[in-house]
């Protein structure tokens, strides 16, 4: 009840409500769903694996800076000596380059020009030919519910001629057939001049499209050995 004086006189009137109770606001922690598909970003923990990418993914068109990051990520990455280290040791085995003699320091002469070749072409074949063409250098990786292994090993030694334009579309992958190519040819200026001719170019060229390709199987059936292995996301969970 309110009571008012007015004039003297006694206003008695009905009691006002009472306040209403403040609404609880409660949030709801809103959990995406974990991305389908999704990539590990290393191999074995070890290898860096930036560019693959879910076949089902639109991804935007890659900027050349991206080309170059990509590039330079996959040069000078912790593990970057690894490859250059297993050739450089078959190549010391099978006596590729009698000029360099034998023992560590040959391991030291083989090392270090197997890490330029994988540098340089590295930067060619992602960066510089792509950039020209406009190609996208990502790996699209095809691992789909009850794909055969076998098609997905064709489609992922098949990347090494055909790969996606920037503008989505599929097209001759020269970044890698050409790119592979100057590649190899670059290398022989610092070779013996034994080594320069056309065999030894040939010879180069052809350990780069076969790095290349075993980088693409590994990233193509990599995310099922994580998923297996080491609990990662399910790969094959792509729609």
């Amino acid at each position: 009840m309110v009571s008012a004086s007015c004039g003297g006189q006694q206003v008695v009137g009905a009691a006002l409500p009472d306040a209403p109770e403040p609404q609880a606001i409660v949030a709801t922690a809103i959990v995406p769903p974990p991305k389908l598909g999704t990539q590990p970003k290393r191999i074995f923990g070890i290898f860096p694996n930036y560019r693959s990418v879910s076949v089902a993914e639109h991804l935007p068109p890659q900027t050349v800076q991206q080309k170059f990051i990509t590039a330079s990520q996959d040069s000078f990455d912790y593990s970057a000596v690894v490859f250059p280290a297993v050739i450089a040791l078959e190549e010391q085995g099978s006596g590729a380059v009698p000029q360099f003699g034998s023992g560590w320091p040959a391991f030291g002469r083989y090392l270090w020009r197997s890490a330029v070749d994988q540098t340089s072409e590295n930067y060619i074949v992602e960066f510089l030919v792509p950039a020209l063409t406009r190609e996208d250098t990502r790996y699209y990786a095809l691992h789909k519910r009850r794909q055969r292994a076998w098609k997905r090993a064709g489609y992922a030694v098949s990347r090494l001629v055909v790969t996606r334009a920037d503008s989505g579309r599929e097209t001759v992958n020269l970044g890698e057939i050409v790119g592979a190519g100057i590649g190899a040819e670059v290398s022989s200026y610092y070779y013996p001049a034994a080594e320069r001719n056309t065999s030894g170019i040939l010879g180069k060229y052809a350990t780069n499209l076969g790095v290349d390709a075993f980088g693409f199987l590994l990233r193509e059936f990599w995310p099922d050995a994580d998923h297996i292995l080491f609990r990662g996301p399910n790969p094959l969970d792509v729609p």
